[in-house]
């Protein structure tokens, strides 16, 4: 089994940044991905970003991010990393990090199967 921890949530306003760092550990041998997902209130978990481990430098992003977000990784010691830029009220939510063997498989499949870290609140206020 993979475990994930997650930190660097917090409380930002309106156009600012924030880091978001995942380390992962224990049985990471047999995964490929490491991805972002969130979840806002009322709304169902949605696919944020992912990168593949195996290069370091293939990434998937939601249109929803695209250009304001960047994942990175260091596969050495299996830790990711989301910079988010000119964050928006709509990026309020809890923030989850997952494992999977492929992004194909991530994204296709919602992380079934895959592993899930604890979640990181992400506040935006306007």
């Amino acid at each position: 089994q993979v475990r994930l921890v997650e930190s660097g949530g917090g409380l930002v306003q309106a156009g600012g940044s924030l880091r978001l760092s995942c380390a992962a550990s224990g049985r990471t041998s047999g995964g490929s991905a490491m991805g972002w997902y969130r979840q806002a209130p009322g709304n169902e978990r949605e696919f944020v970003a992912a990168i593949s481990l195996n290069d370091g430098t293939t990434t998937n992003y939601a249109d929803s991010v695209k250009g304001r977000f960047t994942i990175s990784g260091n596969n050495a010691n299996n830790t990711m990393y989301l910079s988010m830029n000119s964050l928006r009220p709509e990026d309020t939510a809890v923030y989850y990090c997952a494992w999977h063997t492929s992004i194909w498989t991530m994204k296709k499949t919602g992380n079934r199967f895959g592993s899930w870290g604890q979640g990181t609140q992400v506040t935006v206020s306007s």
